[in-house]
């Protein structure tokens, strides 16, 4: 049995009852749609403090490859940072890890994690995790919350198979989900899933400011904006146009080879209706439920706060553009990604140039 003496840090919030954790109360009885962030100087920063938020899509844990249940320690670090949405446009993220999504969690069902959270001394506002993979209140969020400065921890056993958004959860969630607050947990069955050659791992969400889309200088969190769910940006990994020529370079494949891509919608308010450009789907996991998969799906819905995983062929040279077809967020709020595919051309499957 896991040692289940943790030390609580809601009393030192002023925070009493399930509610309060799950973003439904603020302190003191307020709503947190009108409660106002906590600021600091380090959250007032108008410079860049990190050169990127963005996380490297291709950092993906290794596939499970154990057939009885293991133990895992499992640690994040919150970190409050200023980085560029795009270049000149600054803005203050909130963070797991110090990237945007959070790093990806990789377990087989069964497993047991002793999941670890820390707060900086220098952090403005308290923070938590919601695992939509675990049983017990606010996905443990009551139980693992800190204040800047501490650490707390929690035990769990992965009951169930899927992949599963975390988040954090004190009032003013969407505020904090919104500024990079989101990752996935992947829990595989037990017999794990099918192998690929490749696997990247995405996470769209909205970002709400006060200024417009590329607008120069420091951009400020926008509640209202959110409140009424008019998002200034919708990007992946948090930053506009991350992997494309002109930001970070496109993601690499070999024709051939098969793709598994991983996104997890933070949200907070908008769903992704998640197309490859130039393929489709073969197989595809609505919600990240790791059940019969749909096959040949073209667009992909995917709520906020859920997840999915779907695979692709790649039996020509191509640009796969993996974006939103809600069309206006890729031509205008910065949300596209591309996997550039290498490799001979089979003109009976696509010819470019039939006249030649």
């Amino acid at each position: 049995m896991f040692d289940t003496t943790r030390r609580r840090v809601l009393q030192g919030l002023g925070i009493s009852g399930t509610a309060a954790v799950a973003g439904c109360t603020a302190p003191g009885g307020e709503s947190p749609a009108t409660e106002q962030p906590q600021q600091n100087a380090a959250a007032q920063t108008t410079q860049p403090d990190v050169d990127r938020v963005a996380a490297d899509p291709t950092d993906v844990p290794d596939p499970v490859d154990w057939s009885e249940p293991q133990h895992h320690e499992v640690e994040l670090d919150v970190t409050e940072v200023t980085a560029e949405i795009e270049p000149g446009v600054t803005f203050n993220y909130m963070t797991f890890d110090g990237q945007i999504p959070g790093p990806m969690i990789r377990v087989r069902r069964g497993d047991t994690i002793s999941f670890t959270l820390n707060s900086p001394d220098d952090n403005a506002m308290p923070h938590n995790v919601d695992f939509h993979a675990v049983y017990g209140t606010g996905g443990g969020a009551e139980a693992n919350t800190v204040n800047p400065g501490e650490t707390n921890d929690v035990d769990f056993t992965a009951k169930y198979p899927g992949a599963f958004i975390y988040h954090c959860a004190v009032p003013n969630m969407d505020m904090h989900i919104s500024s990079g607050m989101f990752g996935m947990i992947l829990v595989e069955p037990e017999g794990g899933l099918p192998e690929v050659d490749r696997e990247f791992y995405l996470g769209q969400h909205e970002l709400y400011t006060n200024k417009d889309v590329g607008e120069e200088g420091h951009h400020q969190f926008d509640m209202d904006a959110m409140a009424n769910e008019d998002p200034t940006y919708v990007v992946f990994n948090g930053e506009k146009y991350p992997f494309t020529p002109d930001r970070y370079g496109r993601l690499q494949a070999e024709t051939g080879e098969s793709i598994r891509v991983y996104l997890v919608d933070g949200g907070p308010n908008v769903s992704s209706n998640f197309h490859p450009i130039g393929n489709v789907w073969t197989q595809a996991h609505r919600d990240g439920a790791l059940g019969t998969p749909e096959e040949y799906v073209q667009t992909m819905k995917v709520p906020p706060g859920s997840c999915m995983i779907g695979e692709m062929d790649t039996p020509v040279p191509e640009t796969i553009k993996l974006v939103d077809h809600a069309l206006s967020r890729v031509v205008r709020k910065g949300l596209l990604s591309e996997i550039e595919v290498s490799g001979e051309p089979d003109e009976e499957i696509f010819d470019p140039d039939p006249s030649a």
